[in-house]
Formats: structure tokens, C-alpha cells, sequence
């Protein structure tokens, strides 16, 4: 475990207290089950401003804190320990890097203060099929009358329902596939020929499916260079990946606070079922497992904060290990609860529903494996 600074401890203890007080798994259930079309409680949004965590990637001559990475990624783990539902992650990390990345001054001060304030939900449309694949862009954008054109479609985008602003990646020129003629734009999500459509996930988040037909946007959406996107668009989704690993930690490491709870607990032919030598051995192995695990979540996010050579190395290395062991480690969850772990109403299939989906985002295990070994030269 990365050795935290005396400002990183002090908010890790404010995220855990706060999220098992306000916004536990149980207010993330009654939130599933009232089907509010945002897939968050706006209190609870509107809590995580108050407490600046909105800001804490963003350079403080825009309002931010300037923190970090790895300060955003306690903050995130904590998070993910109670289920705890928002566009934290969507925004404050995941479009702010975006901005902050490629971003000129003026669209800078236009945008992240508002970040700040929790005004503007920002987000990344990137991936048009089921499968991350962010060299396959199709959605175009076409020169004219002193803007851009955008036609076609983005799919599972993060909070793209409650989103004000979309990040998306187009190719301006090329074929999918090609790294040169992609550029980012920034989009408001209310602009004329925009449609966004609910996708019922079985995690219940606020993912949509958004079209895009004959959207015009002036010149100075453009965010960064023209044609010259594919790299900013790397370094931004490099960042998501460390970010939503962090997160991974945190639904992870509660999952084995649950099971081993329940070891030393649930007792069976009058003896508690963790001194059985099998069980003893299993609950080792998921601990020497969740530890590495957390060191390569960790050592992504202090290569982002570092500015380190290796770090899209590091994302990918990160990804691909905290995929591996939240698989493991969510199925264990349900396995070791025997009959209890199935049921809907006890907690342990929210944890499950969860870690499938997040596996999947940004990349799987697969893709990240394949791309740590293209990234070391194999």
C-alpha cells in the first residue's frame, strides 16, 4: 500500500466515514429501486461538491484543490466500498482530465469551474460497440460553415443522461482504425439533434446510448489539435482506466471484508466455518491476491501523478490486475455465502453486478493483457 500523506489519510478517512454514514449500499438499493432516471440521488451529489471533491484533479486557478490522482483514487476506492452512485468519476476525472489535457484557456475557465461547482457534469463519449475499442471511431465530424458536423452514435456512455456536456471522440478524417484524423469536441448534450436513450445495465447506472444527427457545433469546440486527437484521447482514457480501477478496489476489498466476516461467524457442524483448513487456505490466497492488486492500482495512479514514461504501461498492468482479482474475488463472495449470497435481498448480488460491468469498462482483462505485452514490445 502506497504511503499516503497526512492530507490523503485525513480525506480517506472522510470518504469511508461519509459513504458508510450517507450514502451506504443501502441507500444505493432504494436508490435502484425507485428508478429515478438520473441512476443518483442528487443529495448525494450535491454532498460531494460541498466537500470539494469535484476539484480535486483541477489546478487551483480554475477552483480546484490540485491534489492528484492518487488523492482522487482514495476518494474513489471508498466509493466503491458502498456502491455509492454519481458522476464523480465521469466528470471530475474522467472529463475534467479532458479538458485539463487539451483544453485551450478560455474553454478552461468556461468549463472547469463549473466542474467545480457541480454545475456541469461533464463526460467521455468514446466507444460505439459493446467492446472497447477506441482506435474503431466512425462517428464523423465534417468541416463547415465555420464548425462542425457530427453524425452517428456513442454507446454505454457514463452518466450520459444526467451529463451537460459531452467530451466526444470523432474522426474528422481516416478510416476507423486509423490513429491519425481523430479530434475531440466539446458538445452541449442539449444541442438540436442529440438524442440520449436510457440503458438498463444490470449494475442500474445512468449509461445511455446517444445519437447524434446533423449536430453542429461552432470552431472553438474543437479540443485539442485537429486530426491530432488519437493521443489526447489515449492520455484521457489512460487516466479513466486508473481512476475506475480504483474504484474496482473498493467494491473489491468490501467484498472481502463481507466473506471474511462471514468466515469467522457462520458456523457449521458447531465450529465456525474459517477454521476449516480449506476455507483458511482460500481467504490467504483472495488477501496475497487483493494486496497485489492494490499495489499496481496504486503505483498507475502515482505514474499519472508522476507524468512517468510508463504510464499507459501502468494502466494497463493496473486494469488487467484488479479485473483479474475482482472476477475472483466477487465470485467468492457469492460462493462462500452459499445459498444467502444468491438472493436479492442480501447484499453480496449488488457486489457481483457491479464488478461485471466495471471489468468490462475501458477494457477488460483481455484487452489490457494484450496491451501491456504490445506496450513491452511483444
Amino acid at each position: 500500500m502506497a504511503a499516503l500523506t497526512e492530507e490523503q489519510s485525513m480525506l480517506k478517512d472522510q470518504a469511508k466515514s461519509w459513504a458508510a454514514e450517507q450514502a451506504p449500499v443501502g441507500k444505493f438499493r432504494a436508490m435502484r429501486d425507485s428508478g429515478v432516471a438520473t441512476r443518483f440521488e442528487p443529495a448525494t451529489w450535491e454532498a460531494m461538491v460541498e466537500m470539494g471533491w469535484t476539484g480535486i484533479i483541477i489546478p487551483e486557478e480554475y477552483g480546484g484543490s490540485d491534489l492528484g490522482y492518487l488523492t482522487f483514487g482514495v476518494v474513489l476506492e471508498e466509493l466503491g466500498r458502498q456502491l455509492t452512485a454519481s458522476p464523480l468519476f465521469a466528470s471530475a476525472l474522467v472529463g475534467a482530465s479532458a479538458v485539463v489535457l487539451g483544453g485551450s484557456d478560455a474553454q478552461k475557465q468556461a468549463i472547469l469551474p463549473k466542474v467545480v461547482d457541480g454545475s456541469e457534469i461533464l463526460t467521455l463519449a468514446v466507444d460505439e460497440s459493446p467492446r472497447h475499442a477506441p482506435k474503431q471511431i466512425r462517428l464523423r465530424a465534417t468541416t463547415g460553415d465555420g464548425g462542425y458536423t457530427l453524425n452517428g452514435s456513442k454507446t454505454f456512455v457514463l452518466e450520459g443522461m444526467s451529463a451537460t456536456t459531452l467530451v466526444v471522440i470523432a474522426r474528422t478524417n481516416g478510416e476507423a482504425g486509423d490513429r491519425q484524423g481523430v479530434s475531440l469536441f466539446l458538445v452541449p448534450a442539449d444541442s438540436e439533434g442529440i438524442t440520449r436513450t436510457p440503458m438498463h445495465t444490470v449494475d442500474s447506472r445512468g449509461y445511455a446510448q446517444v445519437e447524434f444527427n446533423d449536430v453542429n457545433v461552432p470552431a472553438d469546440a474543437l479540443l485539442g489539435t485537429l486530426d491530432e486527437g488519437y493521443e489526447l484521447a489515449s492520455a484521457v482514457i489512460d487516466r479513466a482506466r486508473a481512476g475506475v480501477a480504483a474504484e474496482m478496489m473498493g467494491v473489491a476489498a468490501q467484498a472481502f471484508d463481507m466473506t471474511l466476516d462471514y468466515l469467522k461467524t457462520r458456523e457449521q457442524f458447531g465450529r465456525v466455518i474459517g477454521s476449516f483448513q480449506a476455507l483458511g487456505h482460500r481467504a490467504a490466497e483472495l488477501f496475497k491476491n487483493m494486496e497485489l492488486s492494490r499495489s499496481c492500482m496504486e503505483a498507475a495512479l502515482q505514474a499519472i501523478d508522476a507524468d512517468a514514461d510508463n504510464l499507459g504501461l501502468m494502466c494497463s498492468l493496473s486494469k488487467a490486475k484488479m479485473g483479474e482479482f475482482l472476477f475472483e474475488m466477487s465470485n467468492q463472495l457469492i460462493q462462500i455465502h452459499g445459498g444467502i449470497g444468491m438472493t436479492d435481498e442480501f447484499d453480496a448480488g449488488l457486489y457481483l453486478k457491479r464488478a461485471r460491468p466495471l471489468e468490462a469498462l475501458f477494457g477488460n482483462q483481455a484487452y489490457h493483457r494484450d496491451r501491456y505485452a504490445r506496450l513491452s514490445g511483444f
